[in-house]
């Protein structure tokens, strides 16, 4: 986000590149299968729509389990989540977060 701040520079956000994918590599991912989107929410570039304002960004690619997946956009990005699996045939769960007792 936030590329109008470094007027829309390609090194900057080859930088960026670097160094988050350092850190997904050290928390356990896989740094191929994240889509790197250069946007500005402000301007609303690369979000819906191609910009015009990064004649550099060619795309996204990631590497999933099913196959290699391409974008341009970060609705693209977002639509090529692969949901997780869920076992459908276990009791359903909820996650608790508090109990309250109202007395009465």
């Amino acid at each position: 986000n936030k590329m109008d701040t470094t007027k829309w520079s390609e090194d900057r956000f080859n930088e960026i590149i670097k160094e988050t994918s350092s850190f997904i590599k050290k928390v356990g991912y896989n740094p191929k299968a994240v889509a790197f989107v250069p946007i500005s929410g402000w301007h609303g570039d690369n979000m819906l729509e191609e910009s015009q304002n990064m004649p550099w960004y060619k795309g996204w690619t990631k590497e999933l389990k099913s196959g290699v997946v391409k974008g341009k956009t970060l609705l693209d990005a977002i639509d090529a989540i692969e949901p997780p699996v869920r076992p459908s045939d276990k009791p359903l769960r909820l996650p608790l977060q508090d109990v309250y007792k109202i007395g009465g």
